[in-house]
This record gives C-alpha cells, structure tokens and sequence, in this order.
C-alpha cells in the first residue's frame, strides 16, 4: 500500500534514492539541486544505505567517478543542475558511448551566462543529444515514479545507456506537494539488482573500457548506441506498464489531456503542463476546445506516436523553455515539426520561447497562446511561427 506524504521534489529524489540504495553516489553541490546528495547523505550517515557516498571537487569529477563505478560493475547515481551539468559535458558523451547505465537527477535550470539560478530548460537542451534517455516531470510524484523507473529502463541487456530524470528547479524541486511513496520492500523488489554482463572487476573476462576508437570502429559504435535508443522505446513501455501494475500509476511516452476532440492543442514539458492543463479547462468552460499534450520521454523522441496524437488538431503551440538561438524556434519545436513532416502530418504549427531564467508563466499567458491558435487555424502558412511568451518589449 503507498504511503502519503508531503514532500519536496528534492525530497522525493533523495527518498528514490534512498530505496534504490545503490552502490555508488557522487555529487556536487550547485543550486537548485544541491538537497538531493544533502538529503543523501543523511541516509548515508545514519546507515539507513551502505552505498559509498563520493564527495567530490567537481561536477565533472562526480560524473567521472560515477562512470568508473558503473564501469567496475557498481549501481552508480548523481543528480546536478545547470552549470554542473555543463562542467560535465565531456563526461557525459563518455558515459552514454561506454554504454553505461548511469541514473542522474537533473534539476533544471538556466545555465550562464548571466549568472540565474532559476528555472528553464537550457541544461537538458544542451545535451539532449548527447546519447543519454530523458525522462521529464510534471511534478513531484512525476520525479520519484521516473526515478524508480530509471534503473530497469537503463540497465536493461537491450539498452545499456545512461539516463536523466529532469523536473523543474524550485518550481518542483523545492515546492512541497502531496506525494505516495512506496514500501522500500516493494521498490527493492522492483527495481531488481544490478547484473552487469561485462565489468571491469570480471576477472573471468579482462576488458578494456574507453580504447582508442578510430576510423575503423567508431562509426559502427555510434550506429550501435543509436540503435539502444530506440531499443528503449519499447523497453520504456514495458516498463511502465510494470509499474502501473506494481502502483496503479499510469505512464507512457506523453500524456494526452482532453486531446479527444481538441482543436487547439499546447504541447509542452515539466511543471507547465500544470498551468496549461488548468487553462484548458477553463476555456473548455467556455466551449473552447482546448488540449494539451505534457511530453514525458523527451529522449528516445517518440516522433511517430506524437504525430498521430497531434494530427487531428486544428492548430498546435509548442512551448519551449529553451530558446535554440537558431533563428528557427526551440530544440522542442523542431523536434515536434520534424516529426509532423516526416509522418506527413500537416497541422499549422507556431512555437513560442518561454520562461526563461525562471520568468513566471501563467494561466493567463497560456490563454492568450490558445487564442492566438484559433487565428493560426485560419492560416494555411502561420505568420511569425517564432514567437515569445511573456517577453517585456518597452
């Protein structure tokens, strides 16, 4: 039976965690994600886990040690925000290509510079083709139900790559909402032990781990990792389907709210959706047909399926809290009309850069984006399909 509790969503991290009780932990301090390995820690002092717990000096130093305990045959976990992340960028393209299922908590926020601590999706984006999976969160349950996902999606013989569980930073992570928790007992049992089939300290099979890799080999192993990512398309689905057994808690790829007969849809990612979902209703109040699709798996891109759930919409909006600095929308939109095209769906689409540096959006900005969409219907080619939301202009 799940356990009600009030918690942050840094607490929820740190409780995943907790009940996963890996082998190894490092981490980093940085804002706003730095409760987690504190939160950890405490656990780790009171004997409530035997996981080694690695203070290091750097985040890149964090991801370095968690991918030579992966590598070692270890359970490895760490969680950052922003900067961190980027002082980890080289680190995290080695972890993904050594094929190591290393889960991460992603705390988002923008990355410098100017200097902010607040929230957008910049982190995530700038690594979002960087070979690892991405979960997103809506909200704190969201954040611990990934994390408890992450280990068996990751570790599975078929995919073998590292994954991110990403929620918003402040918005979720330090907010505190209703929560269930599940009995250590059954996470144990759920997420299973790690059983790697190749490990450094193997010493029936000696194995080099991160040779040399050049023009011979190194095309045919990038096509390899490829190939996982979509392998995890699938093994995602199993696993949710699992875990909506274990807990009555449903996921998939997006989660589709009032798509049924939408005729203006809103697409967008974490803590949004909540805002979008309220605004929705209400103009469904008002006979406005509205809709949203939260998008969950970011990475592997579940394209064909979202262009299907998208292509009875008379108009879409895809909010991204990222701006591609490409003259040509967000790393979101882009991904979105890519989709749409290749499965020749052709619903007018219009992209609108939003929140960032933590720049508040609400249900009125919302509103004002599905009603811009009744007058993107009527547009065989939308004018300015790169928009802003809530910039000051005077």
């Amino acid at each position: 039976m799940s356990i009600r509790e009030r918690l942050s969503g840094n607490e929820a991290a740190a409780i995943a965690m907790k009940q996963i009780n890996p082998d190894v932990v490092a981490a980093f301090p940085i804002t706003p994600s730095t409760e987690i390995p504190q939160y950890f820690s405490t656990f780790v002092s009171n004997g409530t886990v035997d996981t080694e717990f690695v203070a290091v000096e750097s985040e890149h130093s964090a991801m370095s040690a968690c991918i030579g305990a992966e590598a070692a045959g270890a359970r490895a976990m760490t969680a950052t925000s922003a900067n961190g992340l980027s002082l980890m960028w080289e680190m995290i393209y080695i972890a993904s290509s050594l094929r190591l299922p290393i889960v991460m908590s992603l705390v988002n926020r923008a990355v410098s510079g100017p200097l902010n601590i607040h929230n957008d999706h910049s982190d995530a984006m700038g690594v979002r083709d960087s070979g690892w999976i991405m979960l997103f969160s809506e909200n704190n349950q969201e954040a611990y139900d990934n994390l408890l996902m992450a280990h068996k999606i990751a570790e599975n013989s078929n995919v073998r790559l590292p994954l991110m569980v990403c929620q918003d930073g402040f918005i979720t992570s330090h907010s505190i909402e209703n929560i269930e928790l599940e009995e250590d007992d059954l996470v144990k049992k759920f997420v299973g032990t790690y059983k790697p089939e190749h490990y450094l300290l193997n010493d029936k099979e000696p194995i080099a781990v991160g040779p040399l890799d050049l023009q011979a080999y190194l095309f045919e192993h990038k096509a390899q990792q490829a190939e996982a990512m979509k392998n995890s398309k699938k093994v995602i689905l199993e696993v949710s389907e699992e875990f909506e057994k274990v807990t009555g808690r449903k996921y998939s790829f997006f989660e589709e709210y009032k798509m049924e007969d939408a005729e203006y849809v809103v697409v967008c990612m974490n803590s949004t959706a909540g805002t979008a979902k309220f605004t929705a209703d209400r103009l469904r109040e008002k006979g406005i047909k509205a809709g949203v699709l939260k998008l969950r798996v970011f990475r592997p891109f579940p394209g064909e399926e979202l262009a299907k759930a998208l292509s009875k919409a008379k108009a879409i909006a895809v909010l991204d809290k990222a701006d591609g600095l490409n003259a040509v929308g967000g790393p979101l939109f882009t991904d979105v009309t890519s989709a749409m095209y290749t499965e020749n769906v052709k619903v007018p689409t219009v992209n609108y850069i939003y929140g960032i540096g933590g720049r508040d959006t609400k249900s009125d900005d919302i509103e004002k984006v599905f009603e811009d969409l009744k007058e993107v219907a009527n547009s065989e080619k939308p004018k300015n399909p790169y928009r802003y939301l809530g910039l000051r202009r005077e």
